[in-house]
């Protein structure tokens, strides 16, 4: 009987160290690395029908310096529109009203062998005056009109949701 005790009590904590390790590992894997990202992305414009864009920092995700839509990742258990409402009180102090959902992304980005997928949505902007909250991973932004973001300086994510926004309503559509 006590064999069988210590025998089944030794299989637990086995158990019970393996569960430990895997969540260490599942800790330091890193979101669209080690598996598919998922995360949110929007165009938002302002009352002069300018959208915002902001430049990445030296502590981004990837593709540094580069100019993009406010976007981020999406926390276990929220809402993908909860998600991006969230980022972009956090990292620009302003509240924006969703128009619509524009298109759903897959988006490799070879260079830093990552992968991220996210709906994209249209939004207003509807409180707030832009500031950087986030100096690491955003170090400039811009209101400019959608005809003059420069698809070469933006990042991947970004360019994909433009040249939707264009192909469905044209560079002049405001919202």
């Amino acid at each position: 009987m006590y064999s069988k005790f210590c025998e089944n009590h030794n299989k637990s904590k086995v158990v019970k160290d393996l569960n430990k390790t895997q969540k260490k590992e599942e800790k330091n894997m890193k979101k669209g690395i080690d598996f598919i990202g998922v995360g949110v992305g929007t165009i938002v414009f302002n009352e002069e029908g300018k959208v915002l864009l902001a430049q990445r920092g030296l502590k981004a995700r990837n593709e540094i310096g580069k100019w993009e839509f406010p976007g981020g990742g999406v926390k276990f258990r929220e809402t993908c529109e909860n998600a991006i409402t969230r980022e972009t009180k956090e990292e620009f102090d302003i509240e924006i009203k969703i128009i619509e959902s524009l298109d759903f992304f897959d988006d490799h980005i070879s260079e830093e062998k990552q992968h991220w997928v996210f709906p994209a949505y249209i939004s207003k902007l509807a409180g707030g005056v832009a500031k950087i909250n986030e100096p690491d991973k955003c170090q400039d932004f811009k209101w400019v009109k959608l005809s003059e973001i420069c698809l070469e300086d933006v990042s991947n994510d970004t360019r994909l949701i433009c040249q939707k926004f264009i192909e469905k309503y044209g560079e002049d559509k405001v919202f």
